[in-house]
């Protein structure tokens, strides 16, 4: 019900629903000590969910139970205790009444104030890599602190009057209430005079109005030529950040247009101008006229607002390329063109005859798999590594969405129980759990059989004279790690200087240098990852880092599901693995989904994963590996020309017949108008 965490939320989240009726109890009775007990922990947990942001303390205003209103009652409190303790008739008790309303009745002006100040603060587009100052007067942000978690840091103050009138009470000295009501009113005074140079014009951003121009200008002066437009959630920010390095190496002048202003903080580094439009009415008067091709990442309701424009040519890029039906989605003919992979995306949009047509579709291969290496057709280690990669359970309860639900556990018992030992890796999708609590409760038990099975291993006497052996090994591994980490963060700090949303798009400008060695920074921490632990050792991958191409290239096959995962990894040329959780069958399972046509089929059971782990260890045994050639081609196009240049050569001719069909319209306007001094009016009229 509580909706927490953990167990430490759990428990405070129980401190303080306990704690009031407490309180409350403590003034009637009246008893000083029980009071300043009770008050106490009601103080200490709130604070505590506030600061893991619970869910709890969110939804308390729902229920008219806010930040507001749990101070206002304990100070009531506060007063019903001093008029039960007999000091009803005392001054102290009308000035703390006095002062308590005085303090209550500030947080409107302060509220309304941080209110202000946001608003005014607030840019009508965010950027990244753009030099704004250059065309918006940008003035420095407040100070983070006196925004940050402002009506709580204000409301808190009221402890010094709560503390100096208990100890009044249990002293017998009225000075300390007068004290501590007397502190508590004047940080309260303090902390709305501090807000007040803020809210000069000169230290807000200009009109909307005015910050729209100057991002005309800067497009006015930068022309850029391809744009990659995105818009979703938080939590598929990964669909645009799989872009970014293609976008970097694409031919002409790219931008990044986002919709979202919560993705931008998800953005990976990149040095590509990054412009990101909330307003729909904003974007639509963005002189957008030196783009000719837009390229989208999904499919979503806001790709409209840019759909309209029409000098530029529109198309369909996704971010993954699988048989899920969402890959032929029949909005997809409202691009000009969908790019794929290789022909087997073209077959599977005239296989769902959802109306885009054959010569509208553009094979251009893949160009994020470039990191992916190779298989030379053995194990890189003693022990074979067997990559399992289950994705998400979806939005609907179909059995085909993902293996986790009937086969995950199955799956990864046969790989840590195999007879010749292999070593398991399991990253889940990013959404796994996030819809089904089914999904999200395997994937905790799969988690801890891991979990459990890779300390069972540690304490094995077989694998300790290894153990032993690497032991330097992965020390110094472990210590680069932390130097990379250090550093990544320096990089970090430096390129997110500022200290609110505008602040951030003034001074986030393109760095090359930063960037470079971001890169080699991020590839030497990879490198230093896989060497900190043994090459025997199971692992359970649920974060970023490292990054899915990276597990590709650790491990020498995998188990998956009907996802872009298989796809890419075909790119491998490693033996894989995928199961059919809805039992279709293997035939019809092939018939429906192309990348499994080289794969192991699994049922549920997993009883097929001994042909998988038999490829793994000796290429002698691996009877896919031709059908796995001629897939890869299929699915992902040819080594040659490069993904790169096919993806490049596409933007160039695309843009070109952006280029010509505007030329067009221009000379049949100028046709159109009417002859000077021509006279059309008819005859007799």
């Amino acid at each position: 019900m509580a909706r927490v965490g953990s167990g430490s939320e759990l428990a405070a989240a129980l401190l303080l629903m306990l704690g009031f009726p407490c309180v409350m109890l403590a003034a009637i009775i009246p008893n000083l000590w029980f009071f300043g007990a009770a008050v106490a922990v009601t103080y200490l947990s709130d604070r505590f969910l506030h600061q893991r942001s619970s869910y709890l303390v969110n939804r308390l205003a729902k229920v008219r139970a806010g930040l507001s209103i749990r101070f206002l009652v304990r100070q009531l409190l506060l007063v019903l205790l001093m008029a039960r303790m007999g000091l009803a008739d005392d001054a102290v008790f009308y000035v703390t009444v006095a002062c308590l309303l005085g303090f209550y009745g500030l947080q409107a002006p302060h509220g309304a104030m941080v209110t202000l100040l946001r608003l005014r603060r607030r840019l009508p587009v965010v950027t990244r890599n753009i030099d704004l100052k250059k065309y918006v007067r940008i003035p420095d942000a407040p100070p983070k602190g006196l925004l940050d978690r402002s009506a709580e840091k204000m409301l808190h103050l009221d402890v010094f009057a709560v503390v100096g009138v208990i100890l009044a009470i249990g002293l017998k000295q009225n000075i300390f209430a007068y004290a501590g009501l007397a502190l508590t009113s004047v940080l309260a005074l303090g902390y709305v005079a501090a807000l007040l140079p803020y809210l000069r014009p000169s230290r807000l951003v200009p009109p909307a109005e005015k910050v729209l121009k100057g991002i005309d200008t800067w497009l006015g002066e930068y022309r850029p030529t391809v744009m990659l437009y995105f818009s979703g959630s938080r939590d598929s920010a990964y669909q645009v950040n799989m872009w970014l390095e293609t976008m970097a190496k694409v031919e002409g002048r790219p931008v990044i247009l986002l919709r979202e202003r919560n993705i931008v903080p998800q953005l990976a580094s990149t040095s590509v101008p990054v412009l990101c439009v909330p307003g729909g009415v904003h974007l639509m008067n963005l002189d957008l006229s030196s783009v000719r091709v837009a390229l989208y990442a999904a499919n979503v309701g806001k790709n409209i607002h840019l759909l309209r424009v029409p000098t530029m040519k529109h198309v369909f890029i996704g971010h993954g390329d699988s048989d899920k039906l969402a890959s032929v989605n029949p909005f997809s003919k409202a691009y000009d063109e969908v790019w794929t992979a290789g022909r087997a995306g073209r077959d599977r949009y005239a296989l769902a005859d959802v109306g885009v047509r054959s010569e509208d579709i553009v094979e251009v291969g893949r160009p994020q798999l470039a990191p992916i290496r190779t298989w030379t057709g053995a194990p890189a280690n003693p022990v074979p590594t067997v990559l399992y990669a289950p994705t998400w359970e979806g939005w609907d309860d179909n059995p085909g969405n993902t293996s986790l639900l009937l086969a995950g556990e199955n799956i990864v018992k046969r790989l840590l129980n195999a007879q010749k030992p292999v070593r398991l890796i399991y990253k889940p999708h990013p959404f796994t759990g996030t819809r089904s609590p089914k999904a999200k409760a395997v994937h905790q038990r799969v988690t801890a059989l891991v979990e459990q099975a890779a300390a069972a291993r540690a304490a094995d006497p077989r694998w300790a004279e290894e153990a032993a052996s690497h032991a330097a090994g992965q020390a110094e591994a472990r210590a680069e790690l932390q130097r990379i980490e250090a550093r990544l963060a320096e990089l970090a700090g430096t390129s997110r200087v500022g200290g609110d949303e505008a602040e951030l798009s003034r001074e986030s400008v393109a760095d090359p240098a930063r960037e470079a060695e971001t890169a080699q920074l991020k590839d030497d921490w990879n490198a230093a990852y896989w060497r900190s632990f043994g090459w025997w050792e199971h692992k359970v991958i649920t974060g970023p880092e490292p990054r899915l191409y990276d597990c590709f290239n650790e491990s020498d096959g995998m188990v998956s599901d009907i996802s872009s995962v298989v796809s890419d990894f075909i790119a491998s040329g490693k033996p894989y693995a995928v199961t059919d959780s809805a039992g279709l069958g293997e035939a019809e399972f092939k018939r429906q989904n192309t990348a499994v046509r080289a794969a192991v089929i699994l049922s549920n059971s997993a009883a097929e994963l001994d042909e998988l782990l038999e490829a793994v260890a000796d290429r002698a045994a691996d009877t896919r590996a031709e059908a796995r050639h001629e897939l890869k081609e299929y699915l992902l196009g040819p080594d040659e020309p490069t993904s790169m240049e096919q993806f490049s050569a596409a933007v160039q001719t695309l843009a070109a017949t952006a280029e010509a069909r505007n030329a067009g319209v221009a000379q049949r306007l100028a046709e159109a108008e009417p002859t000077p001094g021509f006279d059309d009016t008819p005859v007799g009229g």
